[in-house]
């Protein structure tokens, strides 16, 4: 019974790379080899990267200095943030939220077999975000200091240890946001305020990494003397990753106790909270005038009520609006300032400017990827949206307009704010909002499209189209791709055209490249709509 729950847990965290929700099928070896290449390139190839190069920065001077023991207590630590910044969103939603909870709490099955397998997939997602960091980290100091067998063991084992740390914070944290969220009216929008301030300390901590780090290793004694004195579990933490048995085994039995008394805090609480709903209120009618809606406008408010009551898909589709609109505020703080530099940085090239605006800003616009889970995220009850009495293409084009709406607002206000504090030409600035106003609708009729062309109905947990779809991939790596089509033609080959003519050039495909992709929706894409099932 316990296998037949894990392999089923398994084979939803993985199904996109295996399964073709569109065809109802198997993929094939290639396209399942394709899928986990490019999952390969963004993890390893990019993160990996990254943390290797923080790696090798570190080791060395740490090793050097005898604070080995530090070096693996700082990266186990960013691996920790990293693991549970990762994962932390989708334990609420993979615990409490799955759809076939009541389905399985109503079978003769174990309640802790459900459990098991729950936190099984939390786990794994854990692990592949903190491995990121740990790996690269393991493998470097091999390299660097050449320890013994023991510290190879010991290092390794720290590597899952981590893991299950990232776990326990994980679900510790989901379960408070499960206990709050019963007792809130407004639950969807305090979780993605109480996760944006959690994000945007993560980012602040990002910003600072580099300068934190050079001053960890200028005075790597003095920061050692201050972690022993008053954070001893973190120094055998460290210790543990040199290959000191008696910190490992510390260590071990700490993990242990903690998650013994996770699991004891879960097991009371997961069935009350898996099938509760929000606390009554009592609840007072009064008769008034209902208004008769446009059909138009009954479809965009059952999208944009969709879309907010979400948290996870707030949070993972929707994070490119505070970008931009913190952006246009940083524009206007040190958009002066800004302009200067860039013009001093490219002194040869002065034209430079709007195609780097242009380009970041379409970038935090391709993060906006509303369209791209919307046809997935009609699971199974995708039947009720065919079976209105409208077409397909007002309900896509519904989906659309929520997408232009909710990108276009904030785009349009950063594109002014860098328009008015870089000084650009007329020109120059009615040519950047023009091409901003078209990346808007072709990000969101590109999303649609890999949404028709990608689906997955067969969900339990909202959490897997929208951030292991591979059409929210698609969508946002691609539109990074085509800001770099943007940015860096213009450097290699085209400056003699000037900012103004090359963005009119850039304007002109992106315009033609939408329309063709907003006529394939309107006829194609309905029709595909039309005809998804989930059997």
């Amino acid at each position: 019974m316990l296998k037949t729950l894990l392999h089923k847990q398994m084979t939803e965290i993985f199904r996109s790379y295996f399964y073709d929700a569109k065809k109802n099928k198997k993929r094939s070896k290639a396209s399942t080899t394709m899928f986990f290449a490019i999952y390969v390139i963004l993890m390893v190839g990019v993160l990996g990267g990254i943390f290797t190069y923080l790696s090798i920065s570190m080791c060395e001077p740490m090793v050097i200095a005898g604070a080995g023991w530090l070096y693996f207590t700082i990266m186990s630590l960013i691996a920790i943030a990293l693991g549970a910044f990762g994962s932390v969103f989708n334990t609420y939603s993979g615990l409490y939220l799955s759809k076939d909870n009541d389905l399985l709490l109503s079978m003769p099955i174990p309640v802790r077999y459900i459990m098991i397998s729950r936190l099984l997939g939390v786990y794994l997602i854990g692990l592949m975000y903190s491995e990121v960091v740990m790996l690269p980290a393991i493998i470097v100091y091999w390299v660097i200091a050449a320890p013994g067998a023991a510290a190879v063991v010991c290092s390794l084992v720290l590597a899952l240890l981590v893991s299950v740390i990232v776990m326990l914070l994980s679900c510790l944290l989901g379960w408070v946001v499960a206990k709050v969220s019963l007792k809130l009216k407004n639950k969807s929008f305090i979780t993605v305020l109480v996760s944006l301030l959690f994000f945007g300390v993560y980012y602040f901590i990002s910003f600072k990494a580099q300068d934190i780090i050079q001053n960890l290793i200028v005075n790597v004694s003095t920061y050692g003397a201050k972690i022993k004195a008053s954070a001893y579990p973190l120094y055998f933490l460290g210790r543990m990753g040199e290959g000191y048995i008696t910190a490992a085994v510390v260590v071990t039995v700490i993990v242990a106790v903690l998650t013994a008394l996770l699991w004891f805090l879960l097991s009371r609480s997961f069935i009350g909270i898996a099938t509760s709903t929000a606390k009554a209120t009592k609840t007072v009618y009064k008769e008034k005038a209902e208004k008769v809606k446009s059909v138009s406008s009954a479809l965009f408010g059952k999208e944009m009520r969709r879309f907010t009551a979400s948290p996870s898909y707030m949070l993972n589709c929707g994070l490119g609006i505070v970008f931009l609109f913190i952006g246009g505020v940083a524009l206007l703080i040190k958009g002066n300032y800004l302009g200067e530099v860039l013009k001093a940085a490219f002194v040869e090239q002065p034209d430079t400017v709007p195609v780097l605006l242009c380009a970041v800003i379409c970038a935090m616009i391709s993060a906006i990827d509303i369209t791209a889970p919307s046809i997935s995220l009609e699971g199974k009850s995708i039947w009720l949206a065919q079976s209105l009495p409208v077409n397909a293409w007002q309900v896509l084009k519904a989906k659309l307009k929520v997408q232009i709406l909710l990108s276009g607002v904030p785009a349009l206000f950063c594109t002014l704010c860098g328009v008015f504090t870089l000084k650009m030409t007329l020109a120059e600035s009615l040519i950047t909002i023009a091409i901003i106003a078209i990346y808007t609708l072709l990000a969101a009729v590109f999303g649609l499209v890999l949404g028709l062309k990608m689906p997955n109905l067969t969900w339990t947990n909202e959490i897997t189209p929208i951030k292991q779809g591979g059409s929210v991939m698609f969508a946002m790596f691609g539109g990074w791709a085509y800001c770099a089509v943007i940015a860096l033609p213009f450097f290699l080959f085209a400056y003699p055209l000037g900012a103004a003519a090359y963005l009119g050039c850039i304007a002109a495909l992106s315009l033609i490249i939408s329309v063709i992709l907003f006529v394939w929706c309107k006829k194609k894409g309905a029709e595909i709509f039309s005809n998804l099932s989930c059997n």
